[in-house]
């Protein structure tokens, strides 16, 4: 048997405030959501703005990034030549989704929606708020 580092409630809060503050800085409004390492669900924001289907677009990146263990971004590539891998059920090959890593183990993901090519960006400041 092995122990295994966990996200917390305040973890993930600090990612989303480090997600929400990126997107900030371009003056949009993200919505951000953030699974462990099994990607069940610890925190989800949406902006009152922000359509609903963003909800969805970002729990899909983030379970990919954590299922994975690499960004969504890598699946969105891996798909141009291999287009069965969008099959696989839970995960969505959009840019947007970053995997959490503690100590060099992945412990979730972080996804990204509403922003367009921020999103993965934003996910990325999350994902570096982690190691702070």
């Amino acid at each position: 048997m092995r122990l295994r580092h966990s996200l917390t409630l305040d973890d993930a809060t600090r990612l989303a405030a480090a997600a929400r503050g990126h997107a900030a800085l371009h003056n949009e409004a993200a919505t951000i959501a953030i699974v462990d390492h099994g990607g069940a669900l610890l925190l989800l924001e949406r902006p009152d703005a922000n359509s609903p289907n963003t909800v969805d677009m970002a729990v899909g990146k983030a379970k990919t990034a954590a299922f994975r263990e690499r960004p969504s971004s890598a699946l969105e590539e891996r798909v141009r030549d291999r287009p069965g891998f969008l099959m696989t059920p839970n995960q969505i090959g959009v840019r947007g989704g970053v995997p959490l890593f503690f100590k060099g183990e992945c412990v979730g993901g972080i996804g990204v929606s509403g922003i367009g090519n921020n999103d993965e960006p934003a996910a990325l400041a999350g994902a570096k708020a982690l190691e702070g």
